[in-house]
């Protein structure tokens, strides 16, 4: 190790703590900005908005989703949501039907030709996400997603982006 290498190992160890230093929300969105900007690139090579990828990233294996579930799985509200499925469509990558129960809930799916569109992005995504995890170990990448996963299901009562509260807790 250099000397300046260990001057400033020894600032930082003698620095106090910032309040963002432990904040949970500031590490989560700065993983997730770098994590995520990574893979722009990857998607931006398709010629898809990184908006249009999350949509049919949650389509991608699904029977179909509701204008709302979307809405959450995605992270887009109701009114961006319904304009970038409406072009979706209009592209053949995805469909909406009424559902069976309840001619005012929208189904939202995959074509075939979604499904073919993004089926090789789905794989690059799924080797960047081995790649970031690698150094962690199965195990600890594991615990990670299982302890993210239950962060969200005790936080998803919050009412955002039209989740029903109610629903969630059943």
């Amino acid at each position: 190790m250099t000397e300046n290498t260990e001057t400033n190992t020894q600032e930082q160890e003698q620095a106090p703590l910032r309040f963002l230093d432990q904040y949970l929300p500031y590490w989560l969105s700065q993983a997730s900005y770098w994590i995520s900007s990574e893979f722009h690139r990857e998607v931006a090579r398709t010629g898809l908005t990184f908006a249009e990828w999350r949509v049919l990233a949650c389509l991608y294996g699904s029977a179909g989703e509701t204008i709302s579930a979307l809405c959450r799985l995605a992270l887009i509200k109701q009114s961006t949501l319904s304009k970038l499925v409406k072009r979706l469509e209009a592209s053949n990558l995805t469909l909406r039907q009424t559902t069976e129960g309840d001619r005012r809930q929208t189904l939202v799916s995959l074509t075939a030709e979604g499904q073919a569109r993004i089926a090789g992005l789905v794989d690059k995504a799924q080797a960047h996400q081995q790649e970031i995890l690698r150094p962690f170990g199965e195990e600890n990448s594991s615990a990670l997603i299982d302890t993210l996963k239950e962060l969200v299901r005790e936080h998803e009562h919050s009412g955002l982006f039209g989740h029903d509260s109610a629903r969630s807790r059943r």
